[in-house]
């Protein structure tokens, strides 16, 4: 087999349960609902052992659907992967493509997998530039799995945070232009429907491997509130085991979501009213003065 051919090639699809692997007893509050993932690494772990670049998509792609499997066993609800960023076009043309056509052909097989798995597929992210026969077949994934009522595993490719609030902003603006939409009525609700993925849960963990500690324009929206999660191991060493120890550190944070709690005071204030009266700003403006 060339080495041509063995970048093509599809890791067998590891089972959805591994004999002798259990995931731990979570308290459903303190388990995340929605993980994201930036997989990270996999180049650098295929030059490491002197391999090509898209060694380390090919082992990677595969890991990917084991770290889905533990997500499945642990009770998580929703999983994001970074699979291919807006950023991800200036790399070499030879990994652009290699990329493209390896993600279309692990779409195709894994797909059926998942489908097995009861996992909802989405795909996530801009139509601009990605390949006609990639969109194919993530379409395709979604319709297959339309009526599945598993873990969703949203599929970030060509995707971009910052390009998803820009697209976001610029359809709500031809929409107040076109009179469908007031701007006095627009708030975080309204900016939530434009986006890529309307119904995406807020991410409650963002994992990051490859020992990078940057969210690298992923999920900026959805991830406001999210736990940071820093792996030193390249994503093809990230399995669903190590998905589960970040689960395990997810549980034991304190999440106040700006809020808190003075420990030393036995009794907490009702209200946060203004020492110098009673009257607000707002009331002030609207009694004229």
């Amino acid at each position: 087999m060339t080495d041509v051919a063995r970048d093509m090639t599809v890791e067998a699809a590891p089972p959805l349960h591994r004999p002798g692997l259990t995931p731990p007893v979570l308290p459903a509050a303190s388990l995340p609902r929605h993980v994201a993932v930036v997989m990270d690494g996999n180049g650098r772990w295929a030059n490491a052992r002197g391999l090509p670049r898209t060694e380390g998509h090919r082992v990677g792609e595969a890991n990917m659907l084991d770290v889905a499997a533990g997500a499945i066993e642990i009770g998580v609800k929703e999983l994001s992967v970074y699979a291919f960023s807006t950023e991800n076009w200036r790399r070499s043309p030879g990994e652009v493509r290699f990329i493209m056509g390896f993600a279309r052909k692990v779409l195709r097989v894994q797909r059926d997998v998942l489908n097995s798995w009861n996992v909802r597929l989405r795909w996530v992210g801009r139509t601009p530039r990605l390949w006609k026969s990639v969109l194919r077949e993530l379409r395709e994934a979604e319709r297959v799995t339309a009526d599945n009522t598993g873990l969703v595993l949203n599929l970030c490719i060509n995707y971009g945070g910052r390009a998803e609030i820009a697209d976001a902003t610029r359809a709500i603006a031809e929409d107040v232009a076109a009179g469908r939409l007031k701007a006095s009525s627009i708030n975080e609700k309204t900016i939530q429907r434009y986006l890529y993925s309307p119904t995406m849960r807020d991410v409650d963990l963002f994992i990051r491997t490859g020992d990078e500690q940057r969210t690298s324009n992923f999920l900026m929206w959805s991830s406001s509130y999210a736990e940071l999660y820093f792996s030193p191991l390249a994503w093809p060493d990230f399995n669903r085991t190590e998905l589960w120890k970040a689960c395990e550190a997810y549980a034991g944070r304190e999440r106040r979501y700006g809020g808190a709690v003075d420990k030393v005071l036995h009794e907490e204030p009702t209200g946060a009213e203004d020492p110098e009266g009673d009257e607000t700003e707002e009331s002030l403006h609207r009694d004229g003065q």
